[in-house]
């Protein structure tokens, strides 16, 4: 297919963004790819507000502490610690949604999306509520900034060093978790280096944790000063200098590099692309706003091969229908329990790896949920002009998360601005609505064919036919794609 322009800048806003939103939609058809991409440049560029769920962490957690150590009484104590666990998930889940918030209606599209792949490759999951806010302020503050800085600043961070036990990581008893996974999973990939430099990398680790308010701090007594040989480097290393010497390493750039292909362009890594990219990656000293300019600004970037490829996360399903349908949302919770069946919670990665992405989105149970989101969120408009649902093509059965889902958020869970989703299409004369709205909601060059949709919608006025054409699209398997 002859990539249109709107394909083409809907595919940028999906991939560096969360897709298209009512009030630019109509727009995507005459501006150019490169004044869109300059565009979300200019909107990401200032310092993010924090998203603030816990004040502070003396409040929170050290009182809690003191208390608790002035009482004699273990009930007592395991009464407090069950609260203060109770009050962290309620933080988390305030946290989830209001970043949530924020990657739908924030104008920084940029900045939220790299701070989404940025929260899967340093996936960390801690309770604490105030370490996670203060570690997610770190990733949206540094996500198009310097990739060292970035580093630096989570390996010091009270949630990554508790998440992976750096705290207990004291001389002659070194833990090697932390500097494992900064090898395996934050810079060089497995394979490139050996066991032994992760040994000697952990003693160079020691002594680094943090205090009862919550900050980094480097316990010099706890740190070994012997000689320690890394990377085929010897000398009296301590934390800063081990991730100044993997940052050396091209391999970083080049692992790094290789995942941002897979996330932002195609799960097919093509080699010699990844190639020059993590060259010049290396070259800007880990400019991350340069390496994303090489990509999105590529013509590759835009070709057929690259464009509706990709399985959407959960989140960048729910994000993208909020995004075309702006949603005034009446249940919260709702959207938690998206993610929980969806297979995607923020800040509950399923381990120290993150989420696999691509095809593990998507099983028989969760895509049929996925493709009845769209019905669920907008029920209380359109839901009664839906077709009866076929139970032959239900097979009898429906998923328990999705039954225990539609039950929570029954009776609709959203008022959605249908008016203003019309305005994206007044322009467009009856007989090619259909063909527009389909341009607007899919990226895929393959969907259901106009003939059988037309069967299954509402002709009784053309808001009634848009809105019906639109939440019929939204729940095909093609639209789990963009």
């Amino acid at each position: 297919m002859a990539v249109s322009n709107r394909l083409k800048n809907q595919h940028l806003l999906w991939r560096a963004g969360f897709g298209p939103m009512a009030e630019n939609a109509a727009a995507l058809d005459t501006v150019s790819s490169k004044d869109l991409w300059k565009l979300l440049e200019k909107t990401s560029a200032k310092k993010p507000d924090k998203i603030e769920v816990a004040q502070n962490l003396a409040d929170g957690l050290y009182k809690g502490i003191m208390d608790v150590a002035q009482m004699q009484n273990p009930e007592t104590k395991r009464e407090q610690q069950k609260k203060r666990r109770e009050q962290s998930r309620d933080d988390l889940k305030n946290l989830n949604i209001l970043w949530l918030e924020e990657m739908i209606n924030s104008e920084a599209q940029l900045r939220e999306k790299m701070s989404l792949f940025w929260h899967g490759h340093f996936a960390c999951r801690v309770i604490n509520s105030y370490f996670q806010q203060e570690l997610l302020q770190i990733i949206r503050e540094n996500a198009l900034g310097n990739f060292k800085d970035l580093l630096i600043a989570v390996s010091k961070s009270p949630s990554m060093l508790q998440f992976l036990n750096n705290q207990q990581n004291k001389k002659k008893k070194p833990n090697e978790n932390f500097a494992r996974e900064v090898m395996e999973l934050f810079t060089m990939g497995r394979g490139n280096y050996t066991e032994n430099d992760v040994k000697e990398a952990a003693r160079a680790f020691t002594g680094w944790g943090y205090n009862l308010s919550g900050e980094f701090e480097f316990r010099k007594n706890q740190h070994d000063t012997n000689s320690k040989t890394v990377l085929g480097k010897t000398g009296n290393f301590d934390g800063d200098d081990v991730l100044n010497l993997l940052l050396e390493q091209k391999q970083t750039a080049k692992f790094i590099t290789k995942k941002i292909y897979k996330y932002f362009v195609n799960e097919k890594v093509d080699d010699e692309k990844v190639e020059w990219l993590s060259s010049r990656f290396y070259k800007n000293d880990y400019d991350i706003k340069k390496l994303m300019e090489d990509i999105f600004t590529a013509d590759w970037f835009y070709e057929e091969k690259n464009i509706g490829t990709k399985i959407k996360s959960p989140i960048e399903l729910l994000a993208g229908i909020r995004r075309l349908l702006p949603m005034e949302m009446e249940n919260d919770q709702s959207q938690l329990l998206f993610q929980k069946t969806l297979g995607q919670i923020l800040f509950y990665p399923p381990n120290v790896a993150g989420w696999a992405g691509g095809k593990t989105w998507i099983d028989s149970s969760s895509l049929m949920l996925r493709l009845r989101i769209p019905q669920i969120l907008t029920a209380n408009d359109v839901m009664d002009i839906q077709p009866k649902a076929d139970d032959d093509v239900q097979m009898g059965m429906m998923e328990a998360g999705a039954k225990k889902l539609k039950d929570a958020v029954k009776g609709g869970t959203a008022k959605t601005d249908w008016e203003l989703v019309a305005k994206i299409f007044e322009q467009t004369p009856r007989e090619k609505l259909l063909q527009k709205i389909t341009a607007t909601v899919l990226q895929t060059k393959a969907h259901v064919s106009d003939t059988l949709l037309e069967k299954y919608l509402n002709n009784a006025s053309r808001e009634n036919f848009t809105k019906s054409a639109i939440v019929n699209l939204m729940s095909t398997p093609e639209y789990q794609l963009c």
